[in-house]
C-alpha cells in the first residue's frame, strides 16, 4: 500500500513566490537592428512622369515594425535640393480601382490629392516610391548625375544608416512602345509599330502586309480624351468601321465612345492602363493596355479569312491623345475576292 504525501501549504506557496521572483530577474525581450538588414540596389533609376514602386529592403533579422526616413537629400555636386524635400500635391487612389467602372467621374470619384515628397520612402515597409507629378523641368534627370541621399532605419532597440544612396531618374517617356531616347529625350523614328498582326493582306499585291506603322500624337495637354485612326498609303482615312469584327464597346476601358468615317474616340482616364491591375482591358501583366482590331473578308476558294491587327501601349500623361496606324507599302482589302 502506497502512502501519500502532502506537502504543507507554506511549501507551495513560497515555491510559487520563488518562481514568480525568478520571472522578474529574467532580462526583457529587447528589439534589435540587425547587421543583415539591406536593401538589394543602392542606385534608383525610376523614368519620371510616372509612378514607380521599389520594393528592394530585406528585413533581415531585425526586429519589427521598422520606422524608416530618407534624410539629407541633396544633389551630387552636395547642394540642397528642395524639390525633394519640399511636398507636392499628388494624385492618390482613395478607394480600389476595379476595371469594372461605367463612368469617367466614377473612376475620377476614386480618386484624390495628397501632399506628399515626390520620391519618399514608406514608413514602415522600406519601399520607395517615386510619384508621376515629378518632371524633368525642375527635378535632375539623365544624364545628370542626380542626387545622393541617406535612409534611417530604427526601432525601440537602436538605429542604422544606410549612407549615399543614389537617384539618377530618366527623362519622362510619355508613351510606350517608342523609340524615344530617355536620357536625351530624342527620339531616333517618329512611330513604332503594332504588337502583332495577321491575314491582312495588300490591295494592290494581294501579299501579307508586313509594314504598317504607329503614331501616337498629342493634339493638347487639356482634356482626357483618346482617338484610334486608320491611314492608307496616300495618307487618307480608313473608315473604322471596315474592322467590323471588333469590339469597340470594350476595345479600352473608355467610355462615351465617337465613331466617324475617319475615327473613333472615346473619353478616358490617365495614364493607361490606371494602375498595374490585369483586367479585360490590358495585358495578363497589367502593365500595358490592350487593343484589337479585326475584320473578316471571303478569301480564294470561298474561304473566311479573319484579319487581326493588335497593340499593347501605355499613355503616361493625360491629355487629347491619337493613336494612328499607318499602312505603308500597301492598303488592307477589305473587299471578298
Amino acid at each position: 500500500m502506497r502512502k501519500r504525501f502532502k506537502l504543507p501549504l507554506t511549501v507551495i506557496a513560497f515555491a510559487a513566490l520563488l518562481m514568480s521572483s525568478c520571472d522578474k530577474l529574467l532580462p526583457d525581450e529587447r528589439e534589435s537592428v540587425a547587421k543583415n538588414s539591406s536593401f538589394t540596389q543602392d542606385v534608383y533609376t525610376p523614368t519620371l512622369g510616372r509612378a514607380t514602386l521599389y520594393n528592394t529592403f530585406n528585413v533581415g533579422n531585425s526586429t519589427q515594425p521598422l520606422t524608416f526616413k530618407i534624410i539629407n537629400p541633396r544633389t551630387y555636386s552636395g547642394e540642397a535640393a528642395p524639390e525633394l524635400t519640399d511636398v507636392f500635391p499628388v494624385k492618390v487612389w482613395k478607394e480600389a480601382y476595379t476595371g469594372d467602372e461605367t463612368s469617367f467621374e466614377e473612376i475620377e470619384k476614386k480618386r484624390g490629392t495628397e501632399m506628399h515628397h515626390l520620391f519618399e520612402i514608406r514608413e514602415h515597409s522600406g519601399q520607395f516610391v517615386m510619384w508621376p507629378e515629378a518632371k524633368s523641368s525642375f527635378v535632375h534627370a539623365q544624364p545628370d548625375s542626380g542626387y545622393i541621399f541617406d535612409v534611417e532605419m530604427s526601432n525601440s532597440g537602436g538605429r542604422r544608416y544606410f549612407r549615399n544612396m543614389r537617384l539618377k531618374p530618366y527623362r519622362e517617356i510619355p508613351v510606350e512602345p517608342t523609340t524615344q531616347s530617355p536620357v536625351t529625350g530624342q527620339t531616333t523614328y517618329v512611330g513604332t509599330g503594332p504588337t502583332s498582326w495577321s491575314n491582312i493582306f495588300g490591295e494592290r499585291s494581294g501579299q501579307l502586309i508586313y509594314n504598317i506603322g504607329v503614331v501616337f500624337h498629342k493634339i493638347s495637354d487639356e482634356g482626357h480624351s483618346l482617338s484610334f485612326q486608320f491611314y492608307d498609303t496616300l495618307q487618307n482615312p480608313i473608315n473604322p468601321k471596315k474592322f467590323n469584327l471588333t469590339d469597340w464597346a470594350h476595345l479600352v476601358h473608355g467610355f462615351d465612345m465617337q465613331m466617324t468615317d475617319t475615327a473613333v474616340t472615346y473619353q478616358v482616364a490617365y495614364p493607361i492602363p490606371l494602375t498595374n491591375l490585369e483586367t479585360k482591358y490590358t495585358t495578363t501583366d497589367g502593365l500595358k493596355a490592350h487593343v484589337a482590331f479585326s475584320y473578316d473578308r471571303m478569301g480564294f476558294g470561298d474561304r473566311r479569312v479573319v484579319a487581326d491587327l493588335q497593340l499593347n501601349f501605355a499613355i503616361y500623361e493625360p491629355g487629347q491623345w491619337q493613336i494612328k496606324f499607318l499602312f505603308l507599302d500597301d492598303n488592307p482589302n477589305f473587299d471578298d475576292e
